[in-house]
């Protein structure tokens, strides 16, 4: 869909303010249908993030705090993530062998399971909705990249 039908609108003061709004727009849609996918998992993308943040370490343990560095959404309150992972038996919260005052999180086995049979119906959903060339895939990311250059 064009930008200017899902907005109703074709005034754009610019080509970067309509690129700007081209890129919220997306980043709102991408993330509409990540959700609707994990909804069908019992996760949000901040739950799922955390369980990729784990698998990424396992079968180490980590840090709440470094958990938190890792997050793609910064304002995150992983502690709470955290909390609703374990209700859910997915992840196992312990205290920290080298410093008892550190709490430490590692999956558990349940955990491993519905984050690859998430992960699996993700790349499905990516591959259907993202038709982007190689090519184009790369050239976008530099683009993207060059934006973020005074982050």
């Amino acid at each position: 869909m064009k930008l200017e039908e899902a907005l109703k609108t074709t005034r754009f003061k610019t080509p970067q303010q309509k690129a700007s709004l081209n890129c919220l727009y997306t980043a709102w849609w991408l993330r509409t249908m990540i959700s609707r996918e994990l909804k069908t998992f019992d996760l949000t993308n901040e739950q799922y993030n955390v369980l990729r943040i784990l698998k990424g370490k396992y079968p180490e343990q980590m840090c709440v705090k470094d958990i938190a560095g890792r997050m793609m959404e910064k304002s995150s309150n992983v502690p709470r993530i955290v909390d609703r992972l374990v209700a859910k038996k997915w992840v196992k919260r312990s205290t920290s062998a080298l410093d008892k005052r550190e709490t430490v999180i590692n999956l558990t086995q349940s955990g491993l399971d519905v984050l690859e049979e998430s992960t699996q119906r993700m790349d499905q959903m990516f591959n259907r909705l993202l038709t982007l060339t190689d090519s184009e895939s790369l050239q976008l990311n530099d683009l993207l990249e060059r934006l973020r250059t005074n982050e």
